[in-house]
């Protein structure tokens, strides 16, 4: 007898689809909101560190040309474009021309020599040219391919040499470009508004190196006062500096301290209301500071009548400084720094306008030490763009500990080349459990450093100096060995019909290597371990460098049966349809999300969105950091194939590790051999148990 299938209701069939195709669409917009949120978080790290790095070298540099060498690399290193260049402005008889200052970023030099040639021949005017272009709009300008623009005089030489898109943009002192730098890429590329955006803060920090190499240079002939102000300029705070130091060497109880003030939001006036206006700004700032500059030496019980006591500078455009003498501590200074804030408060009049600004504040003191005023300068300047950089319209105090930070570092150095040639170094091993078995399927090797003492340091306190100085490329390479010879010795104490695997981490400098694939088949072969029981992880930022390189060596990896794991996921910005084009295995969830993940929505919804990805690339997932049980439990029910946290274990050594494996083994239930889920639950927490309170 059979039964008859009822027809489906139509109307109930469309229901149907339209729910699902609206949650098709919902996890679609999920996916793309949690990628363009890490996107613009990394693109904003990264262009934050930019800043700071070119503001450092064009703080710490001792010429203009090395700042700029330095801006070309590290700016044609963001844009991921090979060519960079800059051309400075000259005024000779009332003409201006533009002439190469011969500074090149370049990888490849030989490809180019008939451009750099071109450039290097003849000046440019104003209005010729990208560079001549530039310097008449005083604004950044973009070509998305400049062999077909027929206004760039230097195509023929460009066609050449394989270039094609094109950016420029100007450096600026006050109102006036001093220079132009362009740079270059062998494609066209559409404009990048991001990227333009940020430009102007580029042009700001690389004029200011100009503007102070100008000063120096006129240290002789200029005046001791700035003309538009009547402040002591630059040479005569420098002066003043200088004696302040010589006195503290003679009267060991003396102190001072240097106030860097720059002021926020300053470029805004200049742009929307003229460089007049600016120049007013300037003026009534100057004559605010010098009230608070009275108000806080009464503060602090200076002498108000006592020239010498303290010295107010305008260095130059908005940057002006203070230079306190005779203070009893460095609080002395926040407290003069405060009523500057509160000065800056209350509106200035422009041109019949209400017009706001504030100050940024560095704050250096001779309690740390100095023997130069360049020194004391820079510190305070440094402190300055912290206070920038954490918001604006504050002071923070330099720290003498960075300079001991600094010695620190280079002690370590020493001692970690040592600990190498000394076998200090040790793995510890942290299980990664299957959540729905709760059973250890593998463990992954993690670095310590087991001083002659006996302390053990643990890598967040040296992995970085490693990695900065190359000896993580030897240290790596000890990791592998190790971590494989044991993994081996486990599995043939520990037999079983998936074998336990080993996890270890490979480090950006590591994977740079150019023989790491040899490397890693000579591990396989001395340790002889089976490749399919290794994962090797990466980080995110890792897979954005030289994409054929990447895709060339994870490939290779993988035919060799090696398993791949993406580190540390989501902390970083990795495309999605990049990820999809590389043969990774295991996406790794970060630990902060895990951490997070119960009291912040949106972590909870990375995590999820981070499976769903997983799950549509055929990907396995790690979730790190679980600690207590309801993450453990939430896990499981969104579907997470494994966890690795303190729930489990903590990282343990090799002993503690046959423990646990040997405490997570029960005797078999029925004549199959087999264990339950629940069984083996139990014997693993069980163990955890014993070998904790062991």
């Amino acid at each position: 007898m059979s039964t008859a299938i009822e027809p489906c209701d139509p109307v109930e069939f469309a229901r149907l689809k339209r729910r699902l195709e609206r949650e098709r669409a919902a996890r679609l917009e999920v996916e793309a909101i949690s990628e363009k949120g890490l996107r613009e978080l990394y693109m904003r790290e990264q262009e934050l560190r930019l800043l700071q790095d070119i503001a450092t070298s064009a703080n710490l540099s001792q010429s203009v040309g090395d700042v700029f060498q330095f801006a070309l690399t590290r700016i044609c290193d963001f844009m991921a474009w090979p060519i960079g260049h800059v051309f400075l402005v000259e005024e000779h008889d009332g003409s201006v021309h533009l002439r190469s200052m011969a500074l090149w970023h370049t990888q490849d030099p030989q490809k180019i020599a008939p451009f750099r040639a071109m450039t290097e021949a003849r000046d440019l005017a104003p209005g010729e040219g990208l560079p001549g272009k530039v310097y008449l709009t005083g604004s950044a300008a973009w070509v998305a391919d400049v062999v077909a623009d027929a206004t760039f005089p230097r195509k023929n030489a460009a066609d050449e040499s394989g270039i094609q898109a094109a950016c420029a943009f100007p450096i600026l002192v006050g109102q006036q470009t001093v220079a132009v730098v362009e740079f270059y890429t062998d494609h066209i590329v559409e404009r990048d508004e991001a990227f333009m955006q940020l430009v102007p803060q580029v042009a700001t920090h690389l004029g200011r190196a100009i503007e102070r190499q100008r000063a120096e240079d006129r240290l002789i002939h200029d005046a001791s006062h700035d003309p538009l102000t009547g402040l002591p300029n630059r040479a005569l705070f420098l002066d003043r500096l200088n004696q302040s130091i010589a006195h503290m060497g003679r009267n060991a109880g003396s102190q001072f301290a240097v106030l860097f003030i720059d002021l926020d939001r300053f470029k805004i006036v200049n742009d929307s209301l003229g460089h007049l206006a600016g120049d007013n700004l300037i003026i009534q700032v100057s004559d605010r500071l010098k009230g608070a500059l009275r108000h806080g030496e009464a503060a602090v019980g200076l002498t108000i009548d006592m020239p010498s006591s303290s010295t107010l500078a305008r260095l130059g455009g908005d940057e002006f400084t203070i230079l306190l003498t005779d203070i009893d501590d460095p609080s002395d200074a926040v407290r003069v720094a405060k009523r500057v804030e509160e000065a800056l408060n209350l509106p200035f009049a422009i041109d019949g306008q209400e017009v706001y600004t504030s100050a940024s504040i560095g704050i250096a003191s001779s309690a740390s030490g100095y023997e130069t005023a360049d020194a004391i300068l820079r510190d305070a300047d440094l402190a300055m763009y912290r206070a920038k950089a954490l918001g604006k319209a504050r002071c923070e105090l330099f720290d003498q500990k960075m300079h001991q930070e600094a010695m620190k570092r280079l002690a370590l150095e020493t001692d970690l080349r040592r600990a190498l040639q000394n076998d200090e170094f040790v793995l510890h091993y942290q299980p990664i459990v299957a959540l729905n078995t709760n059973e250890i399927v593998g463990f992954e090797a993690l670095v310590r450093w087991q001083k002659p003492d006996g302390e053990l340091v643990f890598p967040g306190d040296f992995i970085e100096i490693m990695e900065e100085t190359g000896l993580i490329v030897f240290l790596g390479r000890w990791v592998l060995e190790e971590a494989c010879r044991t993994a081996q010795a486990l599995q043939g104490q520990f037999p079983r019909d998936e074998p336990l695997s080993i996890s270890v981490n490979v480090s950006p400098r590591q994977f740079a290597q150019p023989d790491l694939i040899t490397q890693i088949r000579a591990v396989i072969a001395e340790t002889g371990i089976d490749p399919r029981c290794l994962r090797l992880e990466i980080t995110e930022s890792v897979t954005i460098g030289d994409h054929e390189r990447v895709a060339a060596v994870l490939t290779e990896l993988k035919e060799l049966g090696i398993r791949l794991s993406i580190d540390d996921f989501g902390t970083g910005y990795s495309s999605l349809s990049y990820l999809h084009s590389l043969p990774l295995d295991v996406l790794k969830i970060d630990r902060s999300f895990i951490a997070a993940m119960n009291q912040s929505p949106e972590s909870f919804q990375i995590v999820q969105t981070i499976m769903s990805l997983a799950r549509n690339l055929g990907m396995d997932v790690i979730a790190e950091g679980a600690e207590v049980l309801g993450q453990v439990e939430q896990l499981q029910s969104m579907g997470c194939g494994f966890g690795q946290g303190y729930y489990f274990s903590k990282p343990i050594d090799l002993v503690g590790l046959r423990s646990l494996l040997m405490r997570s083994i029960l005797p078999t239930d029925g004549q199959d051999g087999s264990q339950t889920g629940h069984e083996r639950q139990h014997g693993l927490l069980d163990g955890l148990a014993t070998l904790k309170a062991g």
